[in-house]
């Protein structure tokens, strides 16, 4: 009877041992029971379904070191040689005869100069697709880059330019180059930590940190006007311009664009969801095809609002000017004339009738709800591509 018992309880001890073993062994993914019976793991997958082991090592979070050491390979450093004309006086106005025979008026003769641009890429596609912004290579007549571990730079020619967003597509001969996974900037939130990798003042990669202080954000430099930029306050410094800007999973979110010299950290990066609407343009080599109204306008303001003997609070972008020839000018609008509503939709500023225009097609018609001296007007107007 005790040896029955004896054997009853080792039975179920044993039954246990592999319940057990089994619910552990799914849980962490470990082949325990094939440890224990010496069956080889890599056998027992075979005729499973594949896994996309790196989109789905790409999704999970990395610490900062490997994201660079990762990462770093893929980042090249941008060289474009730009030539600029300049004037320089005649070396014979170095003698005071001279100057005094031409009375003070200098001669000056056509010179030309190279200035060297600096800026940084990085790689999308093993075949040596290379994504910088526009302004690196703005004028070029030469173009060169240089990847990590090879001493001699690569010719590099633009396939594609976009001046409007910032953004330039690189290519250089090859194939098997290290490449960059692109993220999904929309889904990044204010306070998710990024990692920004550049090549500053023409140095080796450098490698810095910080989150996402703000989305969306608006910045004019010089005549360039960006729009829904990232602010970040990862230090990007001049030569960072075109560089990516990464997630904690080393998915690029954004590529670096500028750094706001008045303020301590704060950068500004385009969002990577923004390049991809125009991507394969780019790299086909084709011009990205805007619609546009034709106008210039400003946002109503208290001050604007009683220039125009409106009540404070109405809302609207007011035209300052309609282009000649434009589908504005075509369909009627005037300057002073309040735009508030677009397709019914209301648009509380020149903003709103911006992202209006942006998500039409050349070719499509726009409906105008706008106020004119008072007075409450719709008119239609058809969206043509942008000059």
């Amino acid at each position: 009877m005790r040896k029955t018992w004896v054997i009853t309880v080792i039975v179920v001890l044993f039954a246990g041992f592999l319940l057990g073993g089994s619910i552990v062994a799914e849980n962490t993914g470990t082949p325990l029971l094939s440890g224990l019976f010496g069956t080889n793991s890599d056998n027992a997958v075979e005729n499973k379904a594949p896994v996309n082991t790196a989109s789905a090592a790409a999704s999970l979070p990395m610490g900062v070191a490997d994201i660079a050491e990762k990462a770093g390979p893929a980042v090249v450093n941008v060289e474009a040689r730009i030539k600029v004309s300049s004037g320089r006086a005649d070396p014979f106005m170095n003698d005071p005869f001279f100057r005094e025979f031409f009375g003070g008026s200098m001669p000056v003769l056509p010179q030309s100069r190279y200035e060297k641009g600096i800026g940084t890429g990085f790689i999308i596609s093993a075949d040596g697709y290379i994504i910088t912004n526009q302004h690196v290579i703005n004028n070029a007549d030469q173009i060169t880059v240089k990847l990590t571990g090879r001493k001699q730079s690569i010719p590099a020619r633009v396939v594609g330019q976009d001046y409007e967003l910032d953004l330039a597509v690189l290519k250089i001969d090859g194939q098997g180059y290290p490449t960059l996974p692109m993220g999904d900037s929309d889904k990044m939130r204010v306070g998710d930590w990024v990692v920004a990798i550049g090549q500053p003042y023409g140095l080796d990669h450098t490698v810095t940190t910080g989150v996402v202080s703000a989305k969306g954000r608006p910045v004019t430099i010089q005549d360039r006007n960006y729009k829904n930029l990232i602010q970040t306050d990862a230090a990007i410094n001049p030569g960072n311009s075109g560089g990516p800007l990464l997630n904690m999973a080393g998915q690029v979110i954004a590529i670096n664009t500028a750094v706001n010299a008045q303020a301590q950290g704060i950068g500004f990066a385009i969002p990577i969801n923004t390049a991809k609407g125009v991507l394969q343009e780019l790299m086909n080599g084709q011009k990205v095809v805007r619609p546009y109204m034709g106008i210039r306008m400003l946002d109503l303001d208290q001050e604007v609002c009683s220039e125009l003997g409106l009540p404070a609070d109405t809302q609207g972008a007011v035209i300052v000017e309609v282009i000649s020839g434009s589908p504005a000018a075509k369909g009627g609008l005037q300057a002073m004339d309040v735009i508030q509503k677009l397709d019914g939709k209301a648009a509380a500023s020149g903003s709103d009738v911006q992202a209006a225009v942006e998500r039409k097609k050349v070719g499509d018609k726009l409906s105008v709800d706008l106020l004119r001296q008072g007075k409450r007007l719709t008119l239609n107007l058809t969206l043509a591509a942008k000059p």
